[in-house]
């Protein structure tokens, strides 16, 4: 099992460095983003919060998006994009990180196969990328998308001034 710390660590000094804050709405990955972010002492300077969005009563009631305004189908980059817009504007932060994704053993509504994940991140820089594993493993997908999340911050914290 990946060490929390580890992973968010270099997300997390970056966001203090650069007086920063961010914003999560995730889903597949069941909260380990957030708890990433918030292992690292001193998260209160860049982490403002965030929600597990794991189903439309989740959405309706978090992210105040009711079913009647969802354009896009979840677990695609367009709907990753709006979770991050979303959560960013509720929460007034720098950035906006958002997961969404089918874990596994099997795949979700939409038919993707189980180690899909679609995530993006809404600030100075947007950016959505999808994530296929291939791998059916539930655990092993929730780290994966995790990884995967922190690293697409990480990389848009280096390349923007």
């Amino acid at each position: 099992m990946p060490d929390l710390l580890t992973l968010g660590r270099s997300v997390g000094e970056l966001l203090k460095e650069r007086n920063e804050t961010v914003a999560v709405a995730e889903s597949s990955t069941g909260g380990l983003i957030s708890a990433a972010l918030l292992s690292l002492p001193g998260a209160s300077a860049y982490f403002v919060g965030g929600g597990v969005i794991y189903t439309r009563h989740a959405r309706a009631g978090l992210l105040m998006m009711p079913e009647s305004e969802v354009t896009v189908r979840g677990s695609t980059e367009p709907y990753a994009l709006n979770m991050a817009r979303l959560i960013q504007g509720r929460l007034n932060t720098t950035w906006g990180l958002s997961e969404s994704g089918a874990t596994g053993p099997a795949g979700n509504r939409y038919g993707d196969a189980a180690g899909h994940s679609c995530m993006a991140i809404v600030g100075p820089v947007d950016k959505a990328i999808t994530v296929e594993t291939g791998d059916a493993d539930r655990e092993a997908n929730m780290w994966a998308f995790t990884k995967a999340a922190l690293a697409l911050l990480e990389d848009a914290l280096r390349q923007t001034p």
